[in-house]
């Protein structure tokens, strides 16, 4: 038995999200079937690093699953890419020890969201880009982010519908936004994100663009602990999964 780990990359638009559903398409069901293709009619389960939302893209996302088949490796990469749909591809594919886990080896993600800031939309960017069409102020944003780097408890910025039973401390790297054109840029890395956290955030900073919050509100929202008091849940089509770490 062998496993592998895969990075890959789809546009999620046309899918309710990475994880199996009992009602909808979704990335984890494309990539298993063509794996139990592959297998003859074996089922192969695919354990990710963690799932996306519906609309969510991803650029490094990474997988594994273990196989009995001895093919050469850079055929598996070959193989799912040639049976994979148009919107999902593999980028790498290469061999990992038995105990490597996409998910529980994780030791930090990287996430960007787009905004397309311009009175006319950009109808080739739609699917990718939140258009907003109001101007915002740039440098007040970046302001804002510095309140979110570091390590705090991030519960302000969590969905109610989250699942998580532990502590919902994670650290912040890096928190920034670029602007080039028309285009803006959030970054975000860090140790770890918990769920619709950094929709919430970009969704809190447009507020402070919008100069509807101040930056120094940041650390307020913070310690409430309340997702009442941080700003709405930015669309899911801007997201993107940029990169996963491993040690």
């Amino acid at each position: 038995m062998q496993r592998i780990r895969c990075i890959i990359q789809y546009d999620g638009t046309n899918y309710a999200g990475y994880q199996v559903q009992l009602n909808g398409k979704t990335v984890q069901e494309k990539l298993e079937k063509v794996l139990t293709k592959i297998h003859k009619g074996r089922k192969i389960k695919v354990i990710a690093s963690g799932r996306t939302d519906s609309g969510v893209h991803a650029i490094g996302q990474v997988i594994h699953f273990d196989t009995e088949l001895k093919l050469p490796m850079e055929n598996w990469k070959r193989a799912l890419a040639t049976m994979l749909p148009a919107d999902i591809t593999v980028t790498k594919a290469e061999p990992v020890s038995s105990d490597f886990h996409a998910r529980y080896d994780t030791t930090g993600k990287e996430y960007r969201y787009f905004i397309w800031n311009s009175k006319e939309p950009n109808i080739f960017k739609r699917h990718y880009y939140y258009h907003i069409r109001k101007e915002l102020d740039v440098p007040a944003m970046k302001e804002a982010c510095r309140y979110i780097e570091g390590e705090h408890n991030f519960t302000s910025f969590c969905s109610p519908k989250s699942d998580v039973k532990g502590s919902k401390v994670r650290t912040i790297h890096q928190a920034s936004v670029v602007q080039k054109g028309e285009e803006l840029i959030f970054q975000f890395k860090g140790s770890g994100f918990l769920y619709n956290m950094v929709r919430i955030i970009v969704g809190t900073l447009l507020e402070v663009g919008h100069h509807e919050r101040e930056p120094a509100d940041i650390p307020s929202i913070l310690e409430k602990e309340n997702r009442e008091f941080a700003g709405n849940t930015a669309p899911p089509h801007g997201l993107f999964l940029w990169k996963v770490d491993y040690e």
